[in-house]
């Protein structure tokens, strides 16, 4: 349940072109997700290091999940490291790892007080054992918690997401536990990561980029696209109520016709 008293001081302060009163609070997304992109070119503009910049991100990433828990929306993911993350230099990547270790420490009180349920999106045998035993623990930490879902995608492809589902598929039609016949888009869907949540209805991308980094391919048939040119240390709770106002000003079809 939503604490009014609590949503009206998190959003105090107004800048001048945004307010909570802007967004219809009975109109807000079921599942917000986000590409969080542009760590790296807000620490080159400071002339800092990236890891500066990705620890700068955690602080936008912690504004946003108290944002949409003060807000009640039931699901926030996020992209936090792609299977083609791995490709950047050894140096970043362990830093990275090491901060998604520390951050998670970090965090869990606030997620005990929110009653925040953690979920991991990915191929999480391939992450070094310090991350991988930390990402347990808030697991097991977070399992009966029920405001909010948070859904952070690590070492996750939907391309590879999609391959995984299929390989589930052939393998359960092999022990004769499913008919090919049945095999339906249904089926697809209950054997992806994603299978608990409903898909996103709208999806914010940072940094200005055009493109979906093979993120949830599959989940966002029909969700709404919403980039700004924030980077993603700069986006904070006002930033994400221009985002949802935007959503809340579109006709949402799924291809019916306009006024259908």
């Amino acid at each position: 349940m939503v604490d009014g008293g609590k949503l009206r001081e998190f959003f105090s302060e107004a800048p001048d072109d945004i307010a909570l009163d802007d967004v219809d609070l009975a109109r807000l997304p079921a599942h917000l997700s986000i590409i969080m992109d542009g760590n790296g070119r807000w620490a080159a503009r400071r002339g800092l290091d990236r890891s500066q910049g990705h620890a700068a991100g955690v602080d936008s990433l912690r504004e946003t999940i108290t944002a949409c828990v003060r807000l009640g929306i039931p699901v926030l993911s996020a992209y936090a490291f792609s299977t083609e993350n791995w490709k950047r230099p050894e140096r970043e990547v362990n830093l990275l790892m090491d901060l998604f270790a520390r951050t998670l420490v970090a965090e869990l009180p606030l997620f005990h007080q929110e009653r925040v349920r953690l979920e991991l999106w990915g191929d999480l045998g391939a992450l070094p054992a310090k991350t991988h035993a930390t990402f347990m623990r808030g697991l097991e930490e977070t399992a009966g918690y029920d405001t909010m879902v948070l859904a952070l995608a690590v070492n996750y492809g939907s391309r590879a997401e999609l391959a995984r589902a299929a390989r589930l598929i052939a393998r359960d039609v092999a022990l004769g536990r499913l008919d090919p016949k049945t095999v339906d888009e249904a089926a697809v869907a209950e054997r992806l990561y994603t299978a608990d949540v409903p898909d996103p209805e709208l999806l914010i991308r940072t940094s200005g980029e055009l493109r979906l980094s093979n993120y949830l391919l599959w989940q966002i048939a029909y969700a709404e696209l919403y980039v700004t040119d924030t980077l993603w240390p700069d986006f904070d709770r006002w930033e994400l109520l221009r985002a949802i106002r935007a959503f809340q000003g579109r006709e949402r079809r799924f291809g019916g016709v306009a006024g259908a």
